[in-house]
């Protein structure tokens, strides 16, 4: 498949980007390293049919920044078509410069489309892990099936990484990570949970930033979920600051757009994501767009999206503080029909995606459970408590989005979500209020995912949500882990992985619930 001429434009835009770069060292790079630098594993995203995204990043010593040096390294990368890369797809050396962390980011292109590859990096006589990836299928075919996981909030404190040897162990096509891949705060340690657990050392600056995710992606089972399948990323607040909106924080921080534009950085630098060409200049990452879309086939579009950059601020947030909080119906801002959570252009964007999709299967990847959760009960239309950072705090904002599943007939809306750190199966509709089903259709499905370790509220609690909002079909937030969808044409089947034991490095896991979701027939079915 040949790429078109707007593909081919952004991709030179972005390699003139780097060049750019690195022509501040036109005779300095060098091809080789006296230890092992590549820590941090590799990995791989954003699959289109002809092409996907490599990472690495040369970092000998996760814990020590300065091991690599300061100057630039040429690295050598390989897809193959076999896993002991007889037969060689693509290659070419790429620039991890010091700028961006030594990361490198190869846009591998002209490849078959629906096929597996394998891919290394070199640098002298170091040889990465060997990662597995595949491309999307062509736009035309009709794939037989699409095995995607999906998980988010993987806070080091709180347990070990076992989920992610799950996810490794059940192969899937597509990985999912809605959010939180780190959080800003905790102790710089290779060994986790620490004990005692405790607040320090909270990210401020690029530097710290950087740290934090070397500290998580050191982790060999995160690396091994990495290795087996591509992923598409997005992120949440903690990749930044808790419960941040926009340009402000919990602490109304005048330099947080600094601390916002060096999260940014560091979250491009330690992803394997393929973003627009980089502005010069030192506010290049004051923005980054990251919301996408990804088909597969005509089996599934995946819109893939960012909550937090373009959100108004939460409703009726004290005076003195930003971040979230529970509101009632009385907080006036509710009903603000200017209020957005993902702000004019991408809903707008997102519009764009449901008018042209023709894929059987409509996802939306986003971070936050997105159907109404009362914490308190619903007897009349004015009861009520919610949280205002999620998608309830933005009631006029998804009632746009749900107008748009039913103005474009959207086939088969699925939303997967996290944030919440609960297994949720909810049935999403325009007016959560209304108790009968007359003339309020179920217009989506939606699986919420628990998180990797993050801790959550007792399950007694969510019991109650569950009773007190008749749309939700499921609720558990006592047990970490991961959700697994198969998704073939005539229907989805959803499986809710717990953890026996998240503080155990070998710990097992279980389905504690299952689902189908029909083609044609929105709602989420039982089905252990």
């Amino acid at each position: 498949m040949r790429p078109d001429r707007r593909n081919f434009l952004v991709h030179a835009g972005r390699l003139l980007s780097l060049a750019a770069l690195a022509s501040a060292y036109p005779s300095r790079a060098i091809s080789r390293i006296s230890v092992y630098p590549f820590s941090l594993g590799v990995a791989s995203g954003s699959p289109r049919p002809d092409r996907v995204v490599l990472w690495t990043r040369i970092l000998p010593n996760p814990l020590d920044a300065s091991s690599p040096g300061t100057q630039p390294y040429s690295v050598r990368w390989e897809v193959a078509e076999d896993e002991a890369f007889r037969h060689i797809a693509a290659q070419g050396i790429a620039a991890a410069l010091p700028e961006l962390a030594h990361s490198v980011h190869v846009d591998a292109t002209g490849l078959r489309p629906g096929r597996w590859y394998w891919y290394r990096f070199l640098l002298g006589d170091a040889a990465s892990p060997v990662g597995r990836t595949r491309t999307a299928p062509a736009d035309d075919d009709m794939p037989a099936s699409l095995r995607l996981a999906f998980a988010s909030c993987q806070h080091w404190e709180f347990g070990q990484y076992a989920a992610h040897r799950h996810i490794a162990d059940e192969a899937p096509d597509l990985v999912a990570f809605l959010g939180d891949y780190i959080y800003e705060w905790g102790a710089y340690d290779l060994v986790h949970p620490p004990s005692p657990r405790r607040r320090s050392n909270e990210s401020l600056t690029l530097a710290d930033y950087r740290a934090r995710y070397a500290q998580y992606k050191s982790d060999p089972h995160l690396q091994a979920s990495h290795l087996v399948a591509p992923w598409l990323v997005t992120w949440d607040d903690h990749e930044v600051a808790n419960d941040y909106a926009n340009d402000r924080d919990e602490r109304l921080d005048k330099d947080f757009l600094t601390r916002r534009a060096a999260a940014y950085q560091a979250f491009y630098e330690h992803m394997p994501v393929r973003l627009p060409a980089l502005p010069p200049g030192p506010q290049r990452f004051a923005h980054l767009r990251i919301y996408d879309r990804f088909d597969w086939g005509r089996l599934a579009r995946l819109h893939v999206l960012d909550d937090r950059q373009y959100r108004s601020y939460q409703a009726c947030q004290r005076s003195d503080r930003g971040g979230s909080g529970t509101v009632t119906r009385a907080c006036a801002e509710l009903d603000d029909q200017a209020r957005s959570l993902l702000g004019a252009e991408q809903e707008s964007w997102l519009l764009d995606g449901f008018a042209s999709s023709r894929a059987r299967w409509n996802i939306l990847a986003q971070q936050t459970f997105m159907a109404q959760s009362s914490q308190a009960p619903l007897v009349h239309e004015e009861d009520g408590r919610f949280w205002n950072d999620g998608w309830d705090g933005y009631p006029a904002a998804r009632g746009r989005l749900l107008d748009g599943l039913a103005k474009h007939d959207v086939s088969n809306p699925l939303v997967i979500s996290g944030d919440v750190h609960t297994f949720y199966a909810a049935d999403i509709k325009r007016d959560f209020f209304r108790k009968t089903s007359a003339g309020n259709p179920v217009l989506a499905t939606e699986f919420c995912g628990t998180s990797i370790t993050s801790n959550s509220r007792p399950q007694s609690r969510t019991e109650k949500y569950v009773a007190d909002n008749p749309h939700i079909k499921y609720g558990r937030s006592d047990r970490r882990g991961y959700v697994t969808m198969d998704i073939k044409a005539s229907g989805t089947s959803v499986r809710f992985q717990a953890l026996d034991d998240v503080r155990l490095t070998a710990s097992g896991v279980s389905t504690v619930a299952s689902f189908a979701v029909e083609n044609g027939h929105p709602g989420a079915v039982r089905t252990d």
